[in-house]
């Protein structure tokens, strides 16, 4: 073999392994970004915000009751909606038996209503309201529909809080 053929197949070799160290480098990244992508944990889009101020106090001022919260149980298969009672002549629109209660959910636009038990009846309360006492009521989200950090928005009858976060 002479010097030219020699440094061919030498620059054809070194050629070779410089072609495979960068196929399998490429290789390596694009798997690692499937990983990365794959492991990352969605959030809600929407930022945690309390109600505002002005919030508040319409929501005493028209319909007796503050303190609105909505929670999601631990199985994730009921939502729960309390408020707290200041002012009873207002806030007699939620204790009505006669108002069907509703939660609308802003991102899955799944409407979900009070389960009925068969020996318990509607799973709320609907007692003569009182001032200072915190009231409930529970809403069925079967498949985990809503989800915590979804806004809501909760019907009573006539009643509407609109954009509640799920806790």
């Amino acid at each position: 073999m002479t010097n030219d053929s020699k440094l061919g197949s030498m620059a054809k070799l070194f050629g070779l392994i410089v072609v495979c160290g960068l196929l399998t480098l490429s290789f390596m990244v694009q798997a690692e970004q499937r990983h990365i992508g794959g492991s990352t944990h969605k959030t809600s889009p929407y930022h945690q915000t309390k109600l505002t101020e002005r919030a508040k106090e319409y929501y005493q001022a028209v319909w007796g009751v503050d303190n609105l919260k909505v929670s999601q149980t631990a199985s994730g298969n009921l939502i729960r909606f309390s408020y707290r009672v200041v002012e009873p002549a207002l806030a007699k629109a939620l204790g009505d038996n006669k108002a069907t209660p509703r939660m609308y959910g802003l991102r899955s636009r799944a409407m979900l209503e009070v389960p009925v038990m068969d020996k318990i009846g509607q799973l709320r309360q609907t007692n003569t309201v009182e001032t200072g006492k915190e009231y409930w009521m529970v809403f069925s989200n079967k498949g985990n529909i809503v989800k915590s950090g979804d806004r809501v928005s909760v019907l009573i009858g006539s009643f509407h809080a609109d954009g509640l976060m799920v806790e």
